[in-house]
Parts: structure tokens; sequence; C-alpha cells
């Protein structure tokens, strides 16, 4: 029997390491998973980590995983009381939720009113500051679409160009000279248009050396606000976040409870719903602005388990069911340091190309402390049709020094061969002096590029690696080591 009433089957309408994880939780719920899937992901992970699957048709296999109404009819089809969209594709799409709940199946998520408020970044913007909240300074393009290019100019540079309906730092685009302007604009705006299908953008001025800090948000619908402190995400690439942990380092306590306090303020001011993710940025002078809600769950939501002992899919369940959260703010605590490493398939040595390949061997980190999210398997291909994240290594420790050594060693166990990943490009960040003191911003991978390039290998590092090279070849070895006719006929006769 399932110990959420009123849910007995979900269907996760995701794939890779988000769907085994929500599989994880609804196993433990005692509910009944079906994962929908695309015929390239018949035999991986999610479904095998599921009680089911249904298939979902498309000559793409990304335009399956956007079929809002093929998924929901999937819903009725498998007798899903609840549809849980994990995050990407669908999961902030109020279209989608209104489509699901269309279908009689509950949406894992905020109302879709909330979702068109919120994940418009527009939107939110405006709504945040008309009731007094900080926002940074920006020009909207629906607000004065003839004078948005002026308006932008005169807002000053380095500036951002965001698409309104943006998210995982697609579209983003810095502009540092009048220039590059126009340019910008035109990029950004034919991104938005083919993640988002949406091409509204907004320019905000951006501050230099800012901190990312977003706060994990947790409501019900009986009128419960409350906030699972904040995540530190400054170590980006491309406006996309490579390395995040809780709590954020050298935070004042002051400015931390400002944060969190803005952050519910926000959320309780829209009337969220469930588990959502409030982002700020944050100038080193300590003054913040709000920079936008997710509506759904965070890619790095695993460091707040780890320091809450909270399991948020779990949550998101129950708010769904219409249940009031069990506890109170008074109740959550915060214990020790997490933190994530995103491992992609992507070659940071250029530029952070993505990167294919067969999964050749896998083999997965152990130990106290030790978290490992992923969506692999020997033998599967990694394609170029879907996000470069292939699984996300987290760790646990009484301190943050403990919990960097922790994941430090558990980049070194962790062999995923067959595919190039940022591997060992995480470990020198971690390592990194200006990482252990904490001393971070979004910049940090740029400002330390020269620190973080791969060191060349000596003569006798370069040998030795020929050498194993060598000997882990076939041909190589039956030509050097097997014994020749007649030789081997003698056997153990000696003269």
């Amino acid at each position: 029997m399932s110990a959420v009433p009123g849910i007995e089957t979900v269907l996760i309408a995701n794939r890779g390491e988000i769907a085994v994880r929500i599989a994880r939780t609804l196993r433990s719920l005692a509910i009944r998973s079906v994962v929908a899937h695309h015929r390239v992901d018949r035999n991986g992970p999610a479904v095998r980590a599921a009680d089911a699957g249904v298939e979902i048709h498309a000559a793409e296999p990304l335009a399956a995983y956007l079929d809002a109404e093929q998924i929901a009819a999937a819903a009725r089809r498998v007798g899903a009381d609840a549809l849980h969209p994990g995050y990407g594709f669908l999961a902030e799409n109020a279209a989608f939720a209104e489509t699901v709940a269309k279908a009689g199946v509950r949406f894992i998520g905020p109302p879709p009113t909330v979702m068109r408020l919120m994940g418009d970044k527009i939107a939110a913007r405006r709504f945040a500051a008309e009731r007094g909240f900080q926002v940074a300074p920006a020009v909207l393009e629906e607000d004065d679409p003839r004078g948005f290019l002026e308006g932008a100019r005169r807002l000053g540079l380095p500036l951002l160009v965001k698409p309104s309906a943006g998210g995982g730092g697609k579209g983003i685009v810095r502009v540092s000279s009048p220039e590059e302007l126009e340019p910008a604009l035109a990029r950004a705006r034919a991104e938005a248009a083919r993640y988002f299908a949406d091409a509204r953008l907004y320019v905000e001025r951006f501050v230099e050396r800012p901190r990312h800090v977003e706060v994990q948000i947790l409501a019900d619908r009986h009128g419960t606000c409350l906030h699972l402190f904040e995540r530190e995400c400054s170590v980006q690439r491309r406006f996309q976040k490579l390395v995040e942990e809780t709590p954020a380092p050298g935070l004042p306590d002051e400015l931390r409870a400002a944060l969190c306090r803005e952050a519910v303020g926000i959320a309780r001011a829209a009337r969220y719903e469930g588990a959502g993710t409030v982002e700020f940025v944050l100038s080193p002078s300590g003054e913040f602005f709000f920079l936008e809600m997710n509506t759904r769950l965070q890619v790095e939501h695993p460091v707040t388990e780890l320091v809450t002992g909270l399991d948020l899919v779990a949550e998101q369940v129950r708010v769904a069911a219409g249940e009031p959260l069990r506890f109170g703010q008074q109740d959550v605590r915060s214990s020790g340091c997490a933190i994530e490493c995103r491992i992609c398939a992507e070659d940071a040595d250029d530029g952070f190309l993505p990167t294919t390949g067969e999964v050749l061997l896998l083999r997965e980190p152990a130990g106290p402390g030790v978290r490992f999210d992923a969506g692999l398997a020997e033998g599967r291909a990694v394609t170029a049709d879907f996000d470069s994240l292939l699984a996300k290594l987290v760790v646990h420790g009484a301190t943050r020094d403990e919990a960097i050594r922790r994941a430090r060693e558990a980049l070194r166990e962790t062999a995923i061969l067959g595919v190039v990943t940022n591997q060992a490009f995480l470990a020198r960040v971690l390592a990194h002096p200006a990482f252990a003191r904490g001393e971070l911003h979004t910049g940090f991978l740029t400002e330390h590029a020269a620190d973080l390039a791969p060191r060349g290998l000596d003569d006798e590092h370069r040998l030795a690696l020929v050498v194993a090279a060598a000997l882990a070849h076939p041909a190589f070895r039956e030509r050097v080591l097997s014994v020749p006719e007649p030789q081997r006929w003698i056997g153990a006769w000696r003269n």
C-alpha cells in the first residue's frame, strides 16, 4: 500500500539520472513508478530502475520528451495518479501542467498559474519588484519594443541578455562592448526560440564578480512556506553550474538569514506550492538581487538533502497529494557541508565541447558520505541528443575541508571509459587554493583558467602511458609474449 494516500502510480516524464533518482524515492514510498521513454532509452537505467516503462514516439528522441499531449496520454494509459516532470524538458511548462491536469492526472509541482508567473523571468522580475523585493536593474523588451535597444545601451556595460523563458544557462549572452549588443540580441533570440519556443528577451546590468546563491523553498497548499537554507552555485561555465555546495562558504550569518527571508517572502507572495528555488545574484559588497525562481526540482537538490536529511522528491509527492508539511521552520537543521560535482560528457580542455561515445567501463565511487546519482550503464551510448550531464557526484562531510577531501577522493575512484568527461577538470577545481578558501564568483573558472589547465606530461609519464597502451593491445601482446613454434611444444623440457 502506498505511503501517500491517493497516489498509487506515478509517471516519470524524464530520463537519465533524475528519472533513476525519482524512481528510487517512489519505491521507498511503495508507489509504482512508470518511466516514459523514447526507444533509444528502452534498455536504459531509468527503465530498469522503475517498475515499468511506456514508450513515447518521435523521429528525434528530444521531440518525444517535449510532446506534452503524448506524455499526458501515456500517463492516462498506464493508470498514473500523478506525473513527476523531473527537471528540464517540460518541467517548467505551465501548458504541460494544464494538459496533465486535463488528463485527470496530478502534476507534481506548483499550480500552472504559479508556474506561468514565476517561470516567466520577465513576469517574475516585475512581480518581485512591485512587492518591494530587490531586483537587478534591467530593461524589458515587452515594456518598450521600439526603445528596447536604446534602453539597453543606456543601462551601461557590461550587460547580460537573457530569455524570458530561459533556464539552464541557455540563451544567456554577456555583452562587454557596444558593438556586441545587437549580435548578442540576435543570438539570444534565436536560442530562446529554439530551446523554449519563446523569443522574448530582457537585458540586465551585469554585477562584476558576482556570486550566484540560491535558496531551496518548500511549501504546501495550506499556507506553510519554509526555506531549506541556501546553496552556492558560483562555479559555472557558460552560465551553467558545475560545482554546487551548501552552506555557501564565508557568508555572514545575517546575510544568510536575509537571503532566506527574501526567498520565503517571494515564494509566499506567489502562493507557491511544492519544491522550488529562488535564485539571487550577490555583489562583493553584500548587496543581493532577485534573479529568478525555478518552479521545479533543481539538479543540485542532493546537497540540500545531505545536510538536512530530507527527501525532496518525497516531500514533492506528499504536497501534490494535498498533505501539509510535517515540520516547521524551527525543525529544519543543517549539518555539515555537502558538495556536488556535475560529471558531464564534455572536453573541459577544449572549450567544454560536448563529447560522445559508448560507455565501455563504469566504476562508481563509494564510501562514507558519498552519493553517486547516475543514469549510466556499460554499453550505453552517450549521444548529442540530450544535455551533457552524465552523473552527479555528491559528498557530505562534517566540515567543508572534509567534504572537499571526500569529493577529490571520490573523483579519483570514479571511472568512466569510452567517452571524454570533465572529471579531471573538476578535480583541479576542487584542488585549487582559491576554491579551498571559498573565494568564489561566477567568473571563477575564467579567472583561474591558467591554473586549471592540464599540466603537460614529463618523459617518464609519457613513456609509461605508451607502454601501458601497448600492453593493453591484444595484437601487441600476442606478438611479444606468445611462444613461437616449435618452441611452444617443448613444454617444460630443459637441456
